[in-house]
């Protein structure tokens, strides 16, 4: 993938932001970063990718220490939102000119003037109790009921908050407030080596943590130059589309439970349960593979483990076949999946929508395909496409993507090659900026790297594929959404919110006693 830095003024942001979407560029992540200890005072990058160029453009804007504002993108970009919001919260540059300018991420209560990703700000802060919070709910329109879904929701098996405004039954609008278990794992990175990092990251997603480890561990390798050995970067294959497969697996299942279509869920599960054991088989762990490093991967494949893999794909491949035609010869869950949740081409591209979700609208992007990574250069991958842009298009992206990923793992076992599986990075050098792209289950991640001294990040940035989704779930509450359509639409961009939150669990010694 080809990086490349454009450094404008404030004044010229607006300009060059034009200048980047009349030539095909779309909006992937912003970044703010605390330079004041070496010498500067902020800065705030917008990156832009030319998907068919497989190129990443960031639009570097310099900010004053005594003047931290800049002005704001998300009139011209609607999924800058979010993002400009949390620089605000976490590095306390004021967007100017933002159209919402809630807080995203720190807590109704957290104190005013205190900006967590700063570097005077400890680690280990504890803010003092504010009372008399402000709200950062949206105003409840007029004429308009709400419906709470949340914080904690029998759908939900983390705590996220959904406010629907209701006419009736009816919904019109809704409104989101999450980040209620952000725990600053990028903040905590900062204390951490390079080589500690990726076991950190893989602890983000409950669920496919794996592409987590591989896109950072992508990040040091690209600012350190490294070249992965070919054997380490086809097992990364291998491990990624595994990942896949009981991810969509878990959420079809998940799906068809929030309906009530048990059969659906116990087959979908069932079908899953050999993967996570082929995985162990693989790397001694279900789900929490530890297998990377920067460099490449811990653990070569032994060949009992590669047979067990050969023998579960026959059978996820057999298996999801047949739940899938039960799935179309079942009229009720048809009729209660199509035209539901419809999100359009054109609200797709316009919210920065990513991975099935953008791909049931018509939205041909996939990161394997247009910023090749791991081994998929020499593995082409055939992007599932839908144009209904409904809840169904997605089950059938998914599903499709299923059985491509166990042709990918049979191809990349056959052609696996011999060689080492990883090198040593060596030192990595101060001052340098990474970007990288990584297409997981639910869609494009990215992370953002500049590295720092004593072989430590300096900034490491996140941002998952459910943090764009879920902006646009209220682009999905189209007319005739009733407050029992509202859980499945939810759950068909498949959220995961820890994902979202970078929540990690850290667990402390009690007194006198040791813990690891």
């Amino acid at each position: 993938m080809e990086y490349e830095t454009i450094v404008t003024s404030r004044d010229g942001l607006a300009s060059e932001v034009a200048r980047l979407g009349a030539g095909g560029a779309r909006l992937i992540m912003t970044v703010g970063t605390d330079v004041r200890p070496r010498g500067g005072g902020f800065e705030v990058t917008h990156l832009f990718g030319f998907d068919r160029a497989g190129k990443v453009v960031g639009v570097v804007v310099p900010v004053p220490a005594d003047d931290p504002t800049y002005p704001a993108v998300t009139p011209q970009l609607p999924p800058a939102g979010w993002m400009e919001r949390e620089v605000y919260d976490m590095i306390g540059v004021t967007p100017e000119g933002h159209p919402d300018l809630r807080r995203l991420i720190v807590a109704d209560d957290w104190p005013d003037g205190v900006f967590p990703l700063r570097k005077d700000v400890p680690h280990n802060y504890r803010p003092p109790r504010v009372e008399n919070a402000r709200s950062a709910l949206k105003p409840t329109p007029e004429g308009t009921t709400v419906v709470p879904v949340g914080p904690f929701f029998p759908t939900l098996e983390e705590p996220a908050y959904f406010r629907l405004f209701v006419e009736g039954e009816e919904v019109v609008d809704c409104d989101y407030r999450g980040f209620y278990s952000h725990r600053g794992v990028e903040k905590l990175a900062e204390q951490l080596r390079y080589d500690q990092i990726p076991f950190l990251a893989e602890r983000i997603c409950g669920i496919c943590g794996y592409v987590h480890s591989t896109c950072f561990s992508q990040a040091v390798e690209q600012a350190a130059g490294i070249e992965v050995p070919r054997r380490g970067r086809y097992i990364r294959t291998i491990m990624l589309e595994l990942e896949r497969i009981h991810s969509h697996l878990l959420w079809l299942g998940l799906a068809a439970h929030i309906v009530g279509f048990d059969t659906g869920f116990m087959q979908a599960w069932r079908v899953r349960e050999p993967v996570m054991w082929a995985a162990e088989a693989l790397t001694g762990n279900r789900k929490t593979y530890g297998m990377n490093l920067p460099g490449g991967v811990r653990r070569d494949l032994r060949p009992e483990g590669i047979h067990q893999v050969q023998d579960v794909l026959t059978a996820v491949e057999r298996e999801s076949q047949s739940l899938m035609r039960a799935l179309e010869r079942d009229t009720a869950l048809r009729s209660r999946l199509r035209n539901t949740g419809v999100l359009t081409h054109e609200k797709a591209v316009l919210w920065g929508a990513v991975g099935p979700t953008a791909r049931a609208s018509g939205v041909d992007i996939d990161v394997r395909r247009d910023y090749p990574y791991a081994a998929y250069d020499e593995l082409p991958v055939n992007v599932a496409l839908r144009q209904e842009g409904d809840i169904w298009a997605r089950l059938e992206v998914r599903v499709e993507e299923t059985l491509e990923s166990v042709r990918l793992i049979r191809e990349a076992l056959a052609n696996l090659p011999g060689g080492p599986t990883f090198v040593e990075p060596g030192e990595v050098p101060e001052g340098r900026v990474s970007v990288v792209l990584v297409e997981a289950p639910r869609g494009e991640l990215c992370n953002y790297l500049m590295t720092g001294a004593e072989g430590k990040p300096y900034r490491w940035r996140v941002r998952v594929p459910t943090y764009m989704n879920l902006q646009l779930t209220p682009q999905m509450v189209g007319p005739g959404t009733t407050i029992a359509d509202f859980p499945i639409i939810a759950a068909s961009i498949d959220p995961c919110f820890s994902c979202t939150e970078r929540m990690e669990i850290v667990r402390r010694p009690r007194e006198g006693r040791h813990e690891p």
